[in-house]
């Protein structure tokens, strides 16, 4: 399937909406853009297995000019907005990009042209200074297909939480344009997605779940409905006005829609969703409950990433007897293995590792890739976990954000999950940092609800509240404050800015 397939049948169809402007793009403008598209990347000399980039907010043109790159063979790379220009123009030179495409929000846009050569720049909208106007040059094509149409795909960067981004690069298949992918099988075998679904975006689309779950969901027919950006209350209006039937939220979604006042929540229905998918980070089993206890048993979750290696899966019905899991495989087979790649039995806590699954490799770095790799061929995303005996997976940590206090292993999401209960807790990283006699010490790092005042008092408060809930050695010994936490709009911490503070690698400070 492809949306090229549904201009036929329903060519005024909304492929996309946006939701702050209410701006609609059918399906059969999203043909003709995506087809001139088409034609000024074969302009410009780019052939099947060569790089675009796309830099820009949440915007109509994002999905028109990714549907181009796709059926055009291409890969196309979403660079997060979030990122410094150097850091931009890293994953520029390291993708191998031929043309970068931007926005005028874009401040940092300029900087970065200033540093890249030998790259084509184009601006939707009003271009400025260095840059060309996409629309412009699109405007000179026809709007039907291309002659060669083959089977472009993403090639996305991981977010860099643990150093230097690394480019994720699937197989380019160069296969037929429309052929079915596997988004699409899980989409509708597992989620229900289909045509006329109407799908609630509220997260960046240069992330990978967004960008393809979005990207399915016009491959089926159905309408995405586009956040310019996420508001709590602003998702539930979206919802009740669009009649919203499926969505993808992370749990910090979760947890800013459950902190709305009562009067708030009950204000709009949510009657109409049936199949709403959470993954991206653990999601505390207080919250899940609240959520399933909300919106009834539509609630999915999914564990990948953006190394697509293997995928578990769970429903409602099922979580609510194996509370706290990520579900069963559903693509590839599950191991848990010990350091030495051994594996291990059901409940004993090790690295989780796929067999089976799909082939990633990152972009110019075999050593990466290796490593991600034991001495089966197992694949791994770096977390770790068990499984019961029924195959469910539960995720324990990051075996990098481990701490190692007194030669006790710590993981820090259990502690985060008690911690976010708290009710004058807005949001919450804990981390190992350094101390003389136990090599490292458990620091919880608060951001205070609103109308709350960090002070001694509540450190004491949030300590006992842990002590409560936890064991000693786990319960935090330290508790700073932060106005914001460091999190991704998808809603992942980069929890590697906050432990670089206390481990002196930068010069940012915890006020």
């Amino acid at each position: 399937m492809h949306p090229a397939n549904h201009v036929k049948n329903a060519p005024e169809r909304a492929a996309l909406i946006m939701a702050g402007s209410g701006e609609i793009t059918t399906y059969e403008q999203l043909e003709c853009r995506s087809n001139q598209g088409a034609h000024f990347f074969r302009s410009l000399g780019l052939k099947t297995g060569d790089v675009v980039a796309i830099l820009m907010e949440n915007n109509p043109r994002f999905l028109e000019i990714a549907w181009a790159a796709q059926r055009s063979g291409l890969y196309f790379t979403c660079i997060s907005t979030k990122l410094t220009a150097v850091e931009v123009e890293y994953i520029l030179k390291d993708c191998d990009a031929q043309a970068l495409i931007t926005s005028p929000a874009m401040k940092l846009a300029d900087e970065v042209a200033a540093l890249v050569n030998n790259i084509e720049l184009y601006m939707v909208g009003e271009a400025r200074t260095s840059f060309r106007s996409y629309e412009r040059e699109i405007n000179q094509f026809p709007t039907t297909p291309i002659a060669d149409q083959t089977a472009g795909t993403d090639m996305l960067y991981t977010s860099g939480t643990t150093g230097r981004p690394k480019g994720v690069k699937l197989a380019s298949t160069a296969t037929s344009f429309d052929d079915e992918t596997r988004m699409e099988m899980v989409c509708r075998s597992l989620f229900d997605f289909g045509e006329g679904s109407v799908y609630l975006c509220p997260a960046p689309l240069y992330h990978s779940a967004p960008l393809r779950f979005s990207m399915t969901v016009q491959r089926l027919g159905g309408t995405v409905i586009l956040m310019e950006q996420f508001d709590a209350e602003a998702a539930l209006a979206l919802i009740e006005k669009y009649k919203i039937d499926s969505a993808q939220f992370v749990p910090t979604h979760f947890i800013r829609m459950l902190k709305l006042p009562d009067e708030t929540r009950e204000r709009y229905n949510m009657s109409s969703l049936r199949s709403v998918i959470h993954a991206s980070a653990p999601c505390p089993v207080p919250v899940k409950e609240a959520m399933i206890a909300w919106w009834g048993p539509v609630i999915h979750e999914f564990y990948s990433g953006t190394e697509p290696v293997g995928m578990c899966h769970i429903t409602s019905k099922e979580w609510l007897k194996h509370k706290g899991s990520v579900g069963r495989a559903v693509r590839g087979t599950l191991h848990i293995c010990d350091d030495e790649g051994k594996a291990l039995p059901p409940r004993a806590e090790g690295l989780v590792y796929f067999e089976g699954g799909t082939e990633v490799a990152y972009h110019k770095d075999d050593q990466k890739t290796k490593e991600m790799r034991n001495q089966h061929g197992w694949a791994t995303l770096g977390d770790v976990g068990w499984i019961d005996e029924d195959g469910y997976l539960y995720l324990t940590d990051r075996k990098s954000f481990m701490i190692i206090s007194g030669g006790v292993n710590i993981y820090p999401q259990e502690i985060e999950n008690i911690l976010i209960g708290h009710p004058k807790i807005a949001d919450v990283a804990v981390i190992g940092a350094p101390h003389p006699d136990m090599g490292e010490e458990v620091v919880a790092v608060v951001q205070p609800m609103p109308d709350v005042t960090p002070n001694a008092n509540l450190a004491d408060e949030i300590i006992a509240y842990a002590r409560d809930n936890l064991s000693h050695v786990k319960a935090p010994r330290r508790v700073d404050f932060m106005a914001e936490l460091p999190r991704h709009p998808t809603g992942k911490l980069y929890k590697r800015l906050i432990r670089d503070v206390y481990w002196g690698k930068t010069g940012a400070t915890i006020a």
